[in-house]
């Protein structure tokens, strides 16, 4: 016979300390998870909340698309840019990634 019959093994009484060495793998995973991606994303998030909760008139910053220009006017979910003379766009706030230091935008 090639091939050897398998058994099942009798079940014993299950120890909790190997239990609980069995799933600690899968919480220590689960700690280092949180630590190095969930944490810092909802600490960025906090942040660009409260930027764009900040935005004022006059403000000069940059939009996701790469677009600069200064806040004309800002509404409860848009603001208004100036990106040239006379030349106006209506983006919404959270599309705002930085805000510039005063008088960058003259030295374009």
């Amino acid at each position: 016979m090639l091939i050897s019959n398998a058994y099942a093994q009798a079940a014993t009484a299950s120890d909790p300390m190997s239990t609980l060495t069995g799933l600690l793998p899968i919480i220590l995973m689960f700690v280092v998870l949180w630590f190095m991606m969930i944490r810092p994303q909802m600490k960025r998030a906090k942040e660009q909340k409260a930027m764009v909760a900040a935005l004022a008139k006059g403000d000069e910053v940059i939009i996701g698309g790469g677009i600069t220009g200064r806040i004309v006017k800002v509404g409860e979910n848009y603001i208004t840019l100036e990106i040239a003379e006379k030349v106006e766009i209506v983006v919404q706030k959270q599309s705002v990634g930085t805000i510039l230091p005063k008088g960058t935008l003259k030295t374009l």
